[in-house]
C-alpha cells in the first residue's frame, strides 16, 4: 500500500488520490439534500490538502476561504458555492504566505471508510474542519483578504 504524499491517504495499488475524490465526488453529487450542497465541502477540504507551491492563487483562497467560511461562519455547501461566484476574479491576487507544515487528522480515504449516509455526511464535515485546523497558520491572512473583497 502507497499513501499520497500530499495528504496521507492510503492508496490500493494503481490507485491515486484523484480516484478517491472521484469516488466521493459520485457520492457528494447525487446526494439527495442538494440545499446543503455537501459537494463544496469535499472541493475545498480535498484542494486545500493538495495545495503546492505551485497551485494557483485562485484555487488556493477559494478552498481556504471556503474551509473558513464553513468551519468559522457556518456556512452551508451552497452558501460556500454561491460566495466563490461572487467573489469570482478577486481570488486571483490571494498571495499564500506559507504551505502548511502538518498533515490534517483526517483525509478523503477516512471519509470513503464510512457507510454512506449520515454518519459520512458528519465525516465529510469533519474532514472539512480537520483540513482548516491544518492551515491554522494561513488563517489570519485568509480572514484578512476575504474582508478586503467582500
Amino acid at each position: 500500500m502507497i499513501r499520497c504524499e500530499l495528504c496521507g491517504a492510503n492508496l490500493s495499488e494503481g490507485k491515486e488520490c484523484r480516484d478517491l475524490y472521484d469516488e466521493l465526488a459520485f457520492y457528494t453529487l447525487k446526494h439527495p439534500d442538494q440545499r446543503y450542497f455537501i459537494h463544496q465541502l469535499i472541493v475545498d477540504a480535498y484542494g486545500a490538502q493538495h495545495i503546492t507551491k505551485d497551485s494557483k492563487p485562485v484555487a488556493i483562497f477559494a478552498a481556504l476561504v471556503g474551509l473558513y467560511l464553513f468551519a468559522e461562519k457556518g456556512f452551508t455547501g451552497k452558501e460556500v458555492q454561491d460566495m466563490h461566484v461572487k467573489l469570482g476574479n478577486k481570488m486571483k491576487e490571494y498571495k499564500l504566505s506559507t504551505i502548511a507544515s502538518e498533515k490534517a487528522s483526517i483525509n478523503i480515504a477516512d471519509v470513503l471508510a464510512i457507510k454512506e449516509g449520515i454518519e459520512r455526511d458528519e465525516m465529510i464535515k469533519a474532514w472539512a474542519r480537520a483540513v482548516w485546523q491544518m492551515w491554522k497558520s494561513e488563517r489570519g491572512n485568509v480572514i484578512a483578504f476575504y474582508n478586503t473583497i467582500i
